[in-house]
């Protein structure tokens, strides 16, 4: 790789790292989980960067290593434990004794549930266009599929999480 026009690496880990750990906390919902697949991403980053194209967009290349990062992450949470430990810790800890605030924490807590419910090419779609602000060609391009099907990954979760939340809504109306 010619490195005369390409970021250094260490431009790039300054200019995406926030970014990056904000995405790997939202598919992963957990601080020590995220820290750590953020260390991984950058590690196996920097390991490859010497091949890395100068013709090649970075920070989606730095998306493609975190997203395959945290899948790997929680494939190897869900032979751990069950899915709904960390999301109790983590309601744990947004606690507040306002029945106002408690009640957005509660449907924060059953939003993010559902979210990481989702298939994980339609999660990390999701999350990379309507929370990351990526196009959807930077999206494809990061979970391995054309910008229509990551237009449609998108779609789709939402559209599923829209049913399941109004299932969610019907089982605890009241009356």
């Amino acid at each position: 790789m010619d490195n005369g026009s390409a970021p250094t690496f260490e431009s790039l880990v300054e200019r995406h790292s926030m970014e990056i750990y904000s995405y790997l906390w939202r598919m992963l919902r957990h601080t020590a989980d995220a820290e750590d697949c953020l260390q991984e991403t950058f590690l196996r980053a920097f390991r490859a960067y010497p091949r890395l194209r100068v013709d090649s967009n970075p920070r989606a290349w730095l998306y493609k290593i975190a997203t395959n990062t945290a899948k790997t992450s929680l494939a190897r949470r869900s032979r751990r434990e069950a899915s709904t430990g960390d999301l109790q810790e983590w309601g744990a800890e947004q606690h507040d004794d306002s029945a106002e605030v408690g009640e957005r924490s509660q449907l924060l807590a059953t939003l993010m549930s559902l979210v990481q419910a989702l298939p994980h090419k339609q999660r990390a779609a999701l999350l990379l266009r309507k929370y990351q602000g990526l196009r959807y060609a930077e999206v494809a391009e990061i979970i391995h599929s054309t910008e229509e099907a990551a237009r449609a990954n998108v779609y789709q979760a939402l559209k599923r999480l829209r049913a399941e939340w109004r299932r969610q809504e019907e089982r605890y109306a009241p009356g």
